[in-house]
């Protein structure tokens, strides 16, 4: 069901790779509640994904952009305004990757290499895009920027690896530049922590199936699911959100307060 929670609103989704993805879900809520997009990956990942598709349904251009570039995340942030004829109303970060992940590697004998590459797309990313937005001034007054995070931040889930350093670095940015662009134009950035999902991405992840099973067990509500998680960015990306800023918001069916539930118990006991 709409409500037109973003009709006239104008929004730039990052990381739709396919069906699968949260920032696809979340593309075609958007356009469900009345707001324009456009939408852009990495140009690897526009070969490998669907987004045509996608760009089809939500009637949104598709641009390139290598977060890890300077001059790609001006070009997109340049074309966007052009595009609409002024800057945008909400952005969805929905980006992470980790080459130590990729290739197996411990996270006690990750590649520096590798780990400064994970770091870089996975969380400063972030700091780029919204350093740039602030110069072009790109992002309209009481914008709203949406980064996807996991509570692997705050937790030692083993196999996530260098990417809960990456997912606290993002978290870390969040804060310390929604401070600084609600000052100056009260846009307001948060984190959405969600449960594990089987998305694309997140299947790469070893022992991914086991994390999923365990927080359906150890979440009261069960597992949040993509879908879910689409409709929480777009009550973020409304206009009755306009106070929530800085936040760390947990999207998990109540996983990051449980200690224990009663089937997590009686698992073990068997």
């Amino acid at each position: 069901m709409a409500y037109n929670l973003l009709k006239g609103k104008k929004g730039i989704i990052f990381g739709a790779l396919d069906e699968k993805s949260i920032a696809w879900k979340t593309a075609l809520r958007c356009h469900e509640e009345g707001a324009q997009l456009i939408l852009t990956n990495a140009p690897v990942a526009l070969r490998m994904g669907e987004i045509n598709k996608l760009a089809e349904a939500v009637s949104a251009p598709v641009i390139p952009c290598d977060v890890s570039s300077n001059e790609d995340v001006m070009n997109l942030l340049t074309k966007s305004m052009e595009h609409f004829g002024g800057g945008v109303d909400f952005i969805l970060h929905s980006i992470g990757m980790s080459l130590n992940v990729r290739k197996g590697k411990h996270y006690t004998e990750i590649d520096y290499g590798f780990n400064q590459k994970t770091l870089d797309i996975s969380a400063t990313s972030l700091h780029r895009v919204l350093a740039t937005a602030m110069k072009l001034d790109a992002i309209n007054e009481w914008g709203s920027v949406v980064a996807l995070t996991y509570i692997a931040a705050q937790r030692v889930f083993p196999d996530y690896n260098e990417m809960a350093d990456a997912k606290a670095l993002l978290e870390s940015i969040t804060r310390s530049f929604g401070y600084h662009y609600g000052v100056k134009k009260h846009v307001r950035i948060n984190t959405i922590s969600q449960s594990p999902t089987k998305t694309t991405a997140g299947s790469g992840v070893k022992g991914f199936d086991g994390f999923i099973n365990y927080a359906e067990k150890m979440s009261p509500l069960g597992n949040a699911s993509a879908e879910d998680c689409a409709n929480y960015c777009v009550t973020l990306f409304s206009d009755l959100t306009r106070f929530v800023t800085m936040q760390n918001l947990f999207h998990d069916g109540g996983f990051s307060f449980t200690g224990v539930t009663q089937s997590v118990i009686e698992q073990m006991e068997k």
